[in-house]
């Protein structure tokens, strides 16, 4: 059965006595406050990724996660991390071809490929992004950019090593924008990847895979959002940067 995930994504955001403190308030609110989602991910800046796995140990709710990694094993990649580095530290999953990353930094679905071998090679879980452009909504384009993402970036792998990603949907038209997918727009999409899941590796995997969806979700629209059913949790970008807010859309599972 597939997970009700909630993961954080703080993005170049907190100095580092910042990340401790709000992630400190993160572990007590959700062991005190939530009951319903299965795991919790905390996706932060590198410098913070040993320290979080550490106030994290011993707790089986709350895991830790890098925004990104480099392709390659190791070498001469200056200013680069590697999966191997990142899972040293205490961290289990990794965001790859996020949105931002793809458009800022220009990250190719052949290029997610190979970051997606290295991380699984390495023990990471893959937490992969696919989703489209304002542009590409209104040209009618949306699925056949989705299909594309996954086709180049992940049907490679086979069965065994696929059911290890989670992925994210990110309906980049929603995203710091204040505009938010409708519940059934999301759905819509949701049930769309899954579909092509089952085409392509049955329907039992299918069922099986964490389908996130990470565009503007906030405490409010988060309940109705996650009783979508193809809908399992929730890529959370701004609202991740407070306790507050993460947790009530944490406990939007209760």
């Amino acid at each position: 059965m597939r997970k009700n995930i909630v993961a954080g994504n703080w993005k170049m955001n907190l100095d580092y006595n910042e990340g401790l403190s709000l992630f400190s308030e993160v572990l007590n609110m959700v062991k005190d406050e939530a009951t319903g989602a299965q795991e919790v991910v905390v996706c932060s800046p590198f410098i913070h990724l040993h320290s979080l796995a550490q106030l994290a140990k011993g707790n089986g709710r709350v895991s830790i996660g890098a925004q990104n990694a480099h392709q390659a094993e190791s070498g001469a990649y200056t200013g680069e991390v590697s999966a191997k580095q990142i899972k040293s530290v205490g961290a289990t999953y990794v965001i790859l071809g996020h949105s931002e990353r793809r458009q800022y930094f220009g990250e190719t679905n052949q290029l997610l490929a190979q970051k997606t071998d290295t991380a699984l090679a390495n023990g990471l879980k893959p937490i992969f992004c696919i989703g489209e452009t304002l542009q590409e909504r209104e040209a009618g384009q949306h699925f056949n950019i989705i299909k594309t993402q996954l086709e180049e970036g992940v049907y490679h792998l086979d069965a065994d090593k696929f059911a290890q990603l989670v992925l994210a949907y990110e309906p980049v038209w929603a995203i710091g924008t204040g505009v938010t997918a409708t519940s059934e727009q999301a759905q819509e999409i949701h049930a769309f990847i899954r579909q092509e899941l089952a085409a392509k590796y049955g329907q039992q995997v299918a069922d099986d895979t964490t389908i996130l969806y990470g565009g503007s979700c906030n405490a409010k629209n988060a309940p109705e959002l996650f009783a979508q059913p193809d809908i399992d949790g929730g890529l959370i970008g701004g609202a991740s940067l407070k306790s507050r807010d993460f947790t009530d859309i944490v406990k939007a599972f209760n």
